[in-house]
C-alpha cells in the first residue's frame, strides 16, 4: 500500500574522470598571435618623416676670458700665469688673477717628473677656493 523508495546509493549522472593537468596550448597560441602582431607593427611606430632643416644663423659666441694657468716645475715650484708662488698663497693670488669669478677656467699644467701628489695638492686647493672648472695640460704625442 504505500510507495516503496530505495534507499541505496543513488546511481551517477556523469561518470567523468577528472583532470588535474592544466592545458596550456591555447595560451601559447594567443602568446604567438600577439608576438607576431607587435613584430609587425613595432618599425611602423617609429617616426620616419624627412624634414629639410633650416641652417642656423646665428652669430658665434665670443670665446670665453683668457684661461688662467697654473704651472708646477719638475722641481715643485709654483706658478701662476708667471709669477712665483707657494701653496699657502695660491688660493689667493689665483682670486686676485680672475677677479674672483669663481666660473674661469684654470689651465693646470705640471712636468711629467712632478709628483702625483704635489699635483693633487694643487688641484685641491684650487677646489676649496671654489674653482670647479681646471684642466689639466698634455703636450701633443708626437709618436700618436
Amino acid at each position: 500500500m504505500g510507495i516503496q523508495f530505495n534507499s541505496g546509493p543513488m546511481p551517477k549522472r556523469h561518470n567523468y574522470q577528472q583532470n588535474a593537468e592544466m592545458n596550456i596550448t591555447p595560451f601559447v597560441d594567443v602568446m604567438l598571435v600577439l608576438l607576431i602582431i607587435f613584430m609587425v607593427a613595432a618599425p611602423l611606430a617609429t617616426v620616419d618623416v624627412p624634414v629639410d632643416l633650416p641652417s642656423n644663423s646665428a652669430t658665434v659666441s665670443p670665446p670665453p676670458t683668457d684661461p688662467v694657468y697654473v704651472s708646477v716645475q719638475a722641481d715643485g715650484a709654483l706658478f701662476v700665469q708667471e709669477t712665483a708662488v707657494e701653496l699657502d698663497g695660491l688660493a689667493a693670488l689665483i682670486t686676485s688673477a680672475t677677479g674672483g669669478a669663481r666660473d674661469t677656467r684654470l689651465f693646470l699644467r705640471g712636468d711629467q717628473a712632478v709628483d702625483y701628489g704635489r699635483l693633487m695638492r694643487v688641484m685641491n686647493t684650487l677646489q676649496k677656493a671654489g674653482y670647479s672648472r681646471i684642466s689639466l695640460v698634455a703636450s701633443e704625442d708626437p709618436e700618436l
